[in-house]
C-alpha cells in the first residue's frame, strides 16, 4: 500500500502528486489539515528517519515560533509540535509498504515504487 501525506494547496505536494499519476502509482493521499497527523505513524516516521529529517525549519511556521521553542528543541518537543502544526512536517511524506520518502525527487520516488 502506499500513502502519500500532507497538505494539498502545497506546490511540492502538487508535483509529487503529478508524478504519482504520471508513473500510474495507485496511492491514498492522507491530508493533514482535514484528517490531522497521524500519531502513531509520525513516531513511526521519527523511529525511522529522525524527528531532524521530518521537521521542516525552513519554512515559515518554523520562523514564526518562538525563540525559545525552537532554541529548546528535541525529539519530544518537535513530534509535539509536528502533531499539533502539521505545516511544521517537511511534505511530502511517501510511504510505501512501510519505506519512507520525505520531500520529492523523482530519483527518490523511481528507487521506492520499483521496490
Amino acid at each position: 500500500m502506499t500513502t502519500l501525506y500532507g497538505i494539498p494547496n502545497c506546490d511540492t505536494m502538487k508535483k509529487a502528486r503529478q508524478w504519482l499519476a504520471d508513473h500510474h502509482v495507485e496511492y491514498v493521499f492522507h491530508d493533514y489539515k482535514k484528517q490531522g497527523v497521524p500519531e502513531k505513524e509520525l513516531k513511526k516516521w521519527v523511529a525511522q528517519l529522525g524527528w531532524e529529517t521530518l521537521l521542516n525549519q525552513r519554512g515559515t511556521t518554523w520562523r514564526q515560533l518562538d525563540e525559545s521553542v525552537k532554541s529548546g528543541i528535541n525529539q519530544t518537543i518537535a513530534i509535539k509540535l509536528m502533531l499539533e502544526n502539521p505545516s511544521t512536517i517537511k511534505r511530502p511524506v511517501l510511504d510505501k509498504d512501510g519505506k519512507l520518502v520525505v520531500g520529492f525527487s523523482d530519483e527518490s520516488y523511481k528507487v521506492l515504487v520499483k521496490k
